[in-house]
């Protein structure tokens, strides 16, 4: 598995991505293809379950890419069946960054009726007290995830079938999830009331495809049908095809803000929007809220270059890749030194000297965290002979840590949380640095008249401090809310 860098660790890492198909021939070939479209949002481990009628369930689960995993023939072939789930997995609950191979996803379950598997996305705020709960009840756990509550949950339940007993036991979960699982015959996705991450309904052929996002749809040749809604619970056969209902009551939806800045990938759609063209639309207003006098527009790459394609378009300035990505990082075959960590942000990006020498830059990135790698890249720019480094970031401060699926540093080690804008701009050494306001964020994801501060369209905890699902275990170990 590739190592931790430097460079990643000031960036908000993504949750986790799921996909899963029903009525296909060799099932785990399309998970696998779904599988690597969501790579981005999960490089640590990931793992398929498939299902057939002569060989019953059987699953594998490996850490690393799934390049490196599930695209040979040998392995695919002990994956027969025509319905399949699978999950690539970055921690956000359990051992953070330390995955053991108990960890990985999806979980399988054998209950009175049959088996069943499941793969989450999101995390359970109250997941600590119903383990304690589970546990004192006689329940033994096998990982450190929070999603294998769901399979206890499941096991407890009186429900008559699976999808009864999966309904039932999400009504006790309280967080943010999407679900992906799936029985002998039947594939069912769930998301939570508020529908804060995202899942996606395709066609293939006669099946059907549950996804993360609709660019792993477009991977396997499937159409995009629509997204699942919040609060809504599928039940997906090749049979009698797809089944709705509500099992939650419904709430005003909160779906994640920090989709559209940098999670999803910008050749997805969310909400009926093109998220390319939502964060071109975001270097827009920022154009328009921080004018700034300068010779060349440059993205951070690559999360930072729609912003800064938006943002030369409207300031009139020139957009140019002053910064240089090296596309085949991975694991360091030199000693990682303190020295050769400090080289840590070098060793991915590299500055186009010729284009950057003398000229005022305009340096655009999708956020900013502890802000250890936005001095290292000033520092590179100046070294190159930038006359001056303007920073724009596409997303407003994150002052908050997320606990809906992200993982994200506690409060105190958000620069955003201990600093005003001011004082980080000469934390920086930056010329200037200026954040787009929340208003003009979503007026970038299409709300025309900024955010209802009353019922605010997004959730977007992570930079206002506004929680729209309460926080129960973080609550309980001290965390104080925003008052």
């Amino acid at each position: 598995m590739p190592l931790a860098h430097p460079f990643d660790d000031d960036k908000l890492k993504e949750e986790c991505g799921i996909f899963g198909v029903v009525g296909v021939a060799d099932a785990a070939n399309f998970v696998a293809l779904g599988l690597h479209a969501l790579q981005h949002r999960g490089q640590e481990a990931g793992g398929i379950v498939v299902h057939d009628a002569e060989h019953g369930f059987n699953s594998a689960r490996r850490m690393g890419y799934v390049r490196d995993n599930f695209t040979s023939a040998e392995l695919l072939q002990t994956l027969p069946g025509n319905i399949g789930i699978g999950h690539v997995r970055y921690s956000t609950a359990g051992n953070k960054g330390q995955t053991a191979i108990r960890d990985v996803q999806p979980f399988f379950g054998e209950f009175s009726m049959g088996g069943a598997a499941i793969a989450h996305n999101g995390n359970l705020t109250n997941a600590a007290a119903l383990r304690r709960d589970l546990i004192d009840r006689g329940a033994i756990f096998q990982s450190s995830s929070d999603s294998e509550c769901i399979i206890h949950l499941m096991a407890r339940s009186m429900g008559r079938n699976i999808p009864d007993r999966m309904e039932e036991a999400l009504r006790k979960a309280e967080g943010a999830f999407s679900v992906v699982a799936m029985t002998r015959t039947k594939l069912m996705g769930v998301r939570d009331p508020l529908g804060v991450r995202p899942l996606v309904l395709g066609k293939i052929g006669d099946g059907w495809a549950l996804s993360s996002e609709t660019c792993a749809l477009d991977i396997i040749g499937a159409e995009f049908v629509r997204e699942i809604e919040p609060g809504e619970m599928v039940v997906i056969s090749a049979k009698d095809g797809v089944q709705s209902h509500f099992p939650f009551r419904r709430q005003e939806p909160r779906f994640c803000i920090f989709e559209q800045v940098y999670f999803s990938r910008p050749d997805s759609i969310l909400s009926g929007r093109s998220v390319y063209e939502t964060r071109r639309q975001i270097g827009v207003e920022l154009a328009r809220e921080a004018p700034v006098e300068a010779d060349l527009v440059c993205p951070v790459p690559d999360s930072g270059t729609p912003a800064a394609i938006g943002f030369s378009h409207e300031s009139g300035i020139p957009y140019g890749m002053g910064i240089i990505r090296n596309q085949y990082m991975g694991r360091t075959f030199i000693e990682p030194t303190d020295a050769i960590r400090n080289m840590g942000v070098r060793l991915k990006l590299n500055v186009n000297r010729a284009l950057i020498a003398g000229k005022r830059i305009i340096l655009v990135d999708d956020s900013v965290v502890r802000g250890t790698t936005t001095r290292k890249i000033k520092d590179m720019l100046l070294d190159a002979g930038a006359a001056e480094v303007h920073f724009r970031i596409a997303s407003p401060p994150t002052a908050w840590p997320c606990f809906y699926g992200v993982d994200t540093p506690q409060r105190e080690k958000l620069i955003a949380a201990t600093m005003t804008e001011d004082e980080m701009r000469e934390h920086l050494g930056v010329d200037s640095l200026r954040f787009i306001s929340l208003d003009g964020l979503y007026r970038a994801a299409g709300h025309a008249e900024g955010r209802n501060t009353a019922c605010p369209q997004f959730c977007d905890a992570c930079f206002s401090g506004e929680y729209p699902i309460k926080p129960t275990d973080m609550i309980a170990k001290g965390f104080e809310l925003k008052s």
